[in-house]
């Protein structure tokens, strides 16, 4: 009776011990048929969906109402951008207070920013849009006119028509100066870049140092310089070589700048590869690291010609202004575009203002098309070989194939069979 009572308690508690096992362990409700737990929403990280386009124009309409009440019922507000700021402000809270209503924290806040930077967007396509849409509108009475493009103003005078006179001589003289600038600077800065990173002489820190500081150098600054050493100087008339040189002083440092980060981003083993393989510095250089950053090189390029060649004080100190087309930029005044518009928009004329405008037009015009020059000369990717590279490749390849094949040809008979002879002879002599 002892013996039973004694099996009982352990069986009591191996039951109590199998309850504790089950409770300290996480059983997990496995679907027979596979399908995924309803419960668990997956979070779409891209897209828009139709709730989140309609929570937006519920937040539009919130920070509208909102800044009407404010502004024409309730508070003494005035102004239309602290109207648009506060109707803002607003919309942003409503749209962060619907979102929390669907997600969690992280959630609201990724949709919060991911709103803001679309409206940041938005607000600069728009001010680009009402800048370049103002001056085609304003210009449109000149820029229709074909004597606007085939005249200079030698002959006009600020009463006449729009039918009298035009922007040529403004844009010769603007390719010219922008001509001598290129042929100064992209040679210079390249080569500048290449020894801040691929040389790295000791005097690597101080260029460098310099290259910032001239970044931040004022254009009147550059002007001066020209003007001082060029013209008082050196005592050379003013020019459009001399307002070159002035465009260059401005262009350089962002030339070199932007092709040193450029040139930073070229990957490390392709030049160890091809010092590897015995090539020296210079045609690593040449050869791997230029052709590498070819794209990025344009665009460094493209963002200094875009700062020179709308420069207008250093090319007033150092050539002058003139009303007549001058082709020589060793001599006498020459005008760029930039100086003719800032010339034309100050008269009180609405003729000489539109004739101003037409030539900001063009000058927009120009920056385009020297932008789309320069992405198709250094668009293409790495490796990507143009039509003529292409041919000279495969022609290499065909002159290496015979190469090989001459090599791998069997020896004629005649002289396999003179060949060991000859060697035992020699043999035989040493």
């Amino acid at each position: 009776m002892h013996e039973t009572t004694v099996l009982l308690d352990k069986d009591e508690n191996k039951d109590e011990n199998r309850d504790k096992a089950a409770t300290a362990t996480t059983v997990v409700d496995r679907r027979p048929d596979g399908t995924p737990d309803t419960t668990e929403r997956r979070r779409a990280l891209g897209g828009v969906t139709r709730g989140e386009v309609l929570n937006i124009l519920g937040a539009g309409a919130t920070g509208f109402c909102t800044a009407l009440l404010l502004f024409g019922r309730l508070a003494p507000l005035s102004g239309p951008l602290g109207f648009v700021v506060v109707g803002y402000l607003v919309s942003l809270g409503a749209y962060a207070l619907l979102a929390w209503l669907e997600d969690d924290g992280p959630a609201v806040r990724d949709r919060l920013m991911t709103v803001v930077l679309w409206s940041a967007a938005a607000l600069l396509f728009s001010g680009l849009v009402l800048v370049v849409g103002f001056t085609f509108l304003r210009g449109r009475e000149a820029l229709v006119r074909s004597n606007f493009y085939t005249q200079d103003m030698q002959l006009a005078g600020p009463l006449d028509p729009i039918t009298v006179g035009g922007i040529k001589h403004a844009l010769i003289g603007s390719l010219i100066m922008i001509a001598i600038a290129l042929a100064v600077t992209v040679p210079l800065g390249i080569a500048c870049a290449v020894y801040l990173n691929q040389t790295r002489g000791r005097f690597a820190r101080f260029v460098r140092t310099i290259v910032e500081a001239m970044t931040a150098l004022p254009s009147i600054v550059a002007g001066l310089f020209v003007y001082a050493t060029w013209i008082l100087i050196l005592h050379f008339p003013k020019s459009g070589l001399a307002a070159g040189l002035a465009i260059s002083v401005m262009m350089l440092p962002i030339i070199i700048r932007a092709s040193d980060v450029v040139l930073r981003l070229v990957p490390g083993n392709l030049t160890e590869a091809a010092e590897a393989l015995g090539a020296p510095r210079w045609r690593t250089v040449w050869h791997v690291v230029l052709p590498t950053a070819r794209s990025g090189l344009a665009t460094a390029v493209i963002l200094g010609t875009a700062r020179g060649i709308g420069e207008t004080s250093p090319v007033l100190l150092t050539a002058g202004y003139t009303a007549a087309v001058n082709a020589d930029p060793t001599n006498s005044p020459m005008v760029s575009l930039p100086l003719a518009v800032f010339t034309f928009v100050k008269s009180p004329e609405p003729v000489m203002v539109a004739r101003g405008f037409g030539a900001a037009a063009v000058l927009m015009a120009l920056v385009l098309v020297l932008f789309t020059i320069a992405r198709v000369i250094g668009g293409r990717g790495p490796g990507q070989l143009s039509k003529r590279q292409a041919r000279r490749a495969a022609r290499a390849s065909r002159r290496d194939v015979e190469r090989f094949d001459d090599l791998r040809a069997p020896v004629p008979s005649l002289l396999a069979s003179a060949t060991p002879a000859a060697t035992t002879l020699t043999g035989e002599n040493s």
